[in-house]
């Protein structure tokens, strides 16, 4: 069996079992509060997994992507108090959503680097400014609870396991529609927008056209993500906008590790947990992020889960040489015994 063959059976087997840990994490955990906790950390995941399109694969970074993610909650919620359903305040939500990334995109996409990051900040803290002093419609520092949660196909999610299980379902569709976007034509095309924009141009290809669309599919999995949050929470306020909830996905993307699927997903664990669980026993919370995010970039610059694969061949490598009986030499000690054989040319 090649080594080809033996990788996927693992790649599969570590799916299956990932599916069935998280297909039945509200029986083994329990706990409401754990199982909220979990649900948190799938819907961070979508948002992180969103903004990971523009970081990872576009080469553009965003600090205003929690200006998105307010937008879709903000009019979920400000529609629900106006007597709409579900069903259309949501749909509103998303159409609305991705009008405001248009926006964004149609402004910020005039440069690159440094500067796109400028534009993105700003524009999500004018956001933010708009939900914090329009405070006869957004409620400012008060904000706007949300009464009720959806009930899709007459399911309701008012408990704390039928809620994980429709954000484990919205993750699966978000991670699904990443992996069709990974390998399709216009991913390949984006990361090659990413790393040579004046070939693809070249070649022919709309550069421009190519990171605006990339822009409105990431703005769509934002606004989703931040509809799980306003039903999750059921209120919403202008901190959600605040440039720290931006820094904190990219933070997730960037630890995780950018340009991977699962990357993103381990950075949102690392932060939600650090934010809810760890903050109750160590006061100073954050000094331990930090001080776990500068690990991270000092021995995996690359991000955590990059890095935990290379660690692991490195080790498997070493080991598989030890129990073999043929540990490493020294270049010049292998030529003198026996000659390298010639390549063909």
């Amino acid at each position: 069996m090649s080594s080809e063959t033996v990788s996927g059976w693992r790649r599969s087997a570590a799916i299956a079992v990932a599916l069935v840990l998280l297909g039945t994490l509200p029986l083994w955990v329990g706990n409401t509060y754990y199982i909220n906790i979990a649900s948190q950390i799938l819907l961070f995941a979508v948002f992180a997994l969103a903004l990971n399109v523009l970081v990872g694969y576009a080469g553009l970074v965003s600090l205003g992507h929690a200006g998105l993610f307010a937008i879709a909650g903000y009019t979920a919620a400000l529609l629900l108090q106006m007597g709409y359903g579900h069903l259309a305040a949501n749909s509103a939500a998303v159409v609305v959503t991705l009008a405001a990334s248009a926006i964004f995109a149609v402004l910020a996409l005039r440069s690159t680097g440094i500067g796109f990051l400028m534009i993105t900040l700003a524009l999500g803290q004018i956001v933010w400014g708009i939900a914090y002093r329009w405070a006869s419609l957004t409620g400012g520092d008060n904000g706007i609870n949300v009464t009720t949660r959806p009930a899709p196909f007459g399911l309701s999610l008012a408990s704390a396991p039928s809620f994980y299980f429709a954000c484990l379902v919205v993750f699966l569709l978000a991670l699904g529609s990443m992996i069709l976007f990974v390998r399709s034509p216009f991913g390949a095309s984006l990361r090659g927008t990413r790393d040579q924009a004046r070939r693809m141009t070249a070649l022919g290809y709309d550069v421009w056209l190519i990171r605006f669309a990339a822009i409105i599919f990431s703005g769509f999995w934002t606004g989703i993500s931040g509809l799980l949050f306003i039903y999750y929470n059921q209120f919403i306020s202008p901190q959600v906008a605040a440039l720290t909830a931006s820094a904190e996905v990219l933070l997730m993307v960037i630890s995780g590790g950018t340009a991977t699927l699962l990357g993103p997903i381990a950075g949102a664990v690392i932060v939600v947990v650090m934010k809810n669980v760890v903050s109750a026993y160590i006061e100073r919370w954050n000094l331990v992020l930090g001080v776990i995010f500068i690990v991270i970039i000092t021995f995996m610059p690359e991000g955590l889960i990059p890095g935990t694969v290379r660690l692991w061949r490195w080790s498997w490598s070493t080991l598989n040489s030890r129990w073999n009986g043929t540990p490493e030499k020294p270049a010049q000690e292998d030529a003198s015994k026996e000659p390298m054989p010639k390549v063909p040319t």
